[in-house]
């Protein structure tokens, strides 16, 4: 006989393969069945990295004797009972095997009650119970999982260095925090505190302990509904970039998920203000009939299908455009000193009264100060330098007490309402040039102080919007050539021009065989620039070969990118006066008159205060 059925320990161990892949994935699942069980404050506490010892504590609902018992073994589960609550999954955790997988490949303890009598308590190792007895009272629910694979040794080989563990654990911790604000989180390792939310449900509260003061300060609040999606979060300023889209939080239904096709639609909201490279970093949270999403195609939960994704990836894009249009972004010539802060858990006190402020809260809360007595601190409404003096005095004066402090913080940090539309007619106020420098970059002014104008970007940008209308307005029609266009292509682009050849002939591009690789291109559309046929025709072919289908929109796009960056001025092409101050006229006229098409900005802003403080009129 060669088919034998796995004993339930070497399953287990199997599928602790797929569900606990490191010491992040044991926190993931536990804190999750917290959340789950309806706490208030989960408590993570772990010893180096979690290898050697992982706590979580609760004040959840906690559970009787049996189940305690039962909920370690495979597929027990107390959320789903038959087939159709699968499709109505509300919970984090509903698959069964955490508990089990965990326990195969750990000495595991858990104490837990349901507050109503004495509690349980149990031991467990590598899966197998070893003791059970009674324990206190307090509802809720403690487990330890200690020396995690000690009987898995090959799986220890894989793990990565103390930090890099850690940073899982943290990562997991602040994406936890952003799907569930109305939680206290808490995570410590060796003894230290690492992390600590309030619970107060403030979603940008947790953005600025999580990536800093300043970043928060340029998250954008947003909103979008239709009849399927309630889409809610922050979005970050173009200027505030990563190399990364790690940086891309989305919760789902509570449940925090990876997908980039949705992330992908985030950065399509972005069209153009970002720079090529660079990705946004966004929190957003998003809540639809649990019906329109299968969470269960994961073994870690973390991948998701939509079935309406087509409409969702289309909301959130415009919800990010709409956001965008309602605001002014022309970055400050001026960065704050401490921009970059490496644990911002320091600068909130949300207990003064256990703690004393370290020499580093206070520097920030000097830092903040600073900030917020500044006059270009509020992009919304700019009061008088002299009343900022005076609010400036009056905040620093309550911040001798650390939860005036932080609430004051709170007051400066973006509001959960979305923006409301610039009441002026342009999002560029009036400017007048007063020089150019190194034949590059117009300097102009008005009463908010100085303005520095890259011409070749703004050049670009007016034109691209130009070209892009023009592009949009021409049909489909082919124009003739004079003289054909050779190509030679390598194999497999020749076989990819094959595969797509009808698809291509729609939309007016004709490849006519002229030997075993080479091509002839004897028309090509109207719409196409002058001058640059060649170019288009081979940027199609690239994204054919790239994304493997034909987007007739995207082509169009990069047809007037290409013809507004061949066509604009350029860098050491001087200027008279009329023609500064027409080009500023132009680009207060745009849509988008912040980036240039490739998302690199146009308007560099110094406040009459910044000037002033550099120059040490003002301390």
């Amino acid at each position: 006989m060669k088919i034998v059925q796995m004993p339930d320990a070497l399953a287990n161990k199997i599928a602790a393969g797929e569900v606990v892949e490191r010491p992040a994935s044991v926190v993931k699942e536990l804190v999750e069945n917290s959340i789950d069980a309806n706490s208030t404050w989960v408590k993570v506490e772990i010893e180096e990295a979690g290898l050697q010892s992982i706590k979580i504590s609760d004040n959840g609902e906690g559970m009787a004797e049996d189940d305690c018992e039962r909920a370690f073994f495979r597929h027990a589960t107390s959320k789903i009972k038959d087939e159709n609550d699968l499709f109505h999954v509300r919970t984090l955790g509903f698959r069964g095997e955490a508990l089990a997988s965990i326990a195969a490949v750990s000495r595991l303890s858990i104490k837990t009650s349901t507050g109503d009598a004495a509690g349980t308590s149990l031991e467990m190792e590598g899966g197998k119970f070893i003791s059970k007895s009674k324990s206190d009272a307090r509802r809720g629910t403690e487990i330890t999982v200690n020396e995690l694979f000690f009987n898995t040794p090959a799986r220890l080989k894989y793990m990565k260095t103390i930090h890099t563990e850690l940073g899982h654990i943290t990562d997991l911790m602040n994406r936890l925090a952003f799907s569930h604000p109305n939680i206290h989180f808490e995570l410590s390792h060796n003894g230290k505190q690492l992390f600590q939310t309030s619970g107060r449900g403030d979603l940008v509260q947790i953005i600025a302990q999580v990536y800093g003061f300043q970043v928060a300060k340029q998250m954008i609040p947003v909103s979008y509904k239709t009849l399927d999606f309630s889409i809610s979060g922050y979005i970050a300023k173009p200027e505030v970039t990563r190399s990364s889209r790690n940086y891309i939080s989305t919760i789902i239904n509570g449940r925090f998920i990876k997908s980039i096709p949705l992330s992908k639609s985030i950065s399509q909201g972005y069209h153009t203000l970002l720079p090529i490279g660079r990705n946004p970093l966004v929190v957003l949270t998003i809540e639809m009939d649990p019906i329109l999403v299968d969470v269960n195609v994961h073994p870690a939960k973390l991948e998701v299908r939509f079935s309406k994704d087509k409409e969702l990836y289309q909301a959130v894009e415009t919800m990010i455009r709409e956001a965008f249009q309602k605001q002014t972004l022309i970055p400050s010539g001026t960065k704050p000193k401490h921009q970059k802060l490496e644990s911002v858990q320091d600068s909130f006190e949300l207990y003064p009264a256990k703690q004393e402020r370290t020499n580093d809260q206070r520097l920030l809360e000097k830092t903040v100060t600073e900030t917020m007595t500044s006059p270009s601190f509020n992009a919304y409404t700019i009061p008088a330098f002299e009343n900022h003096q005076a609010e400036g005095k009056e905040k620093l004066n309550q911040t001798d007490d650390g939860q005036a402090f932080h609430e004051k913080v709170e007051e400066q940090l973006p509001t959960a309402s979305p923006a409301q539309p610039e009441q002026s007619d342009t999002r560029v106020p009036a400017m007048y040039p007063i020089g150019q420098l190194h034949g590059t970059y117009i300097m102009a002014q008005n009463e908010n102080g100085l303005y520095i104008i890259d011409q070749h970007a703004a050049q670009e940008r007016i034109k691209y919007e130009f070209f892009k209308e023009k592009i949009g307005e021409v049909a489909n029609e082919v124009q003739e050539l004079l003289l054909p266009i050779t190509f030679d292509f390598s194999k497999q682009e020749a076989l990819m021009i094959e595969q797509y050849q009808t698809e291509l002939e729609k939309i007016g591009i004709f490849f006519e065989a002229f030997g075993q690789q080479s091509y002839v291109i004897r028309s090509h559309p109207q719409w196409f620039p002058d001058g640059f046929e060649e170019e288009v025709i081979q940027e199609i072919v690239d994204t054919i070969m790239a994304d493997e289908k034909i987007n007739v929109h995207k082509l169009r796009e990069d047809a007037a990118i290409l013809m507004s960056c061949k066509r604009s001025i350029k860098a050491n092409h001087y200027l008279n006066n009329d023609d500064m101050f027409q080009l500023l006229e132009d680009l207060r006229a745009a849509s988008e008159p912040f980036t240039c098409p490739h998302g690199r900005p146009i308007i560099i802003h110094f406040s009459t205060y910044e000037m002033e403080k550099m120059f040490k009129r003002v301390m």
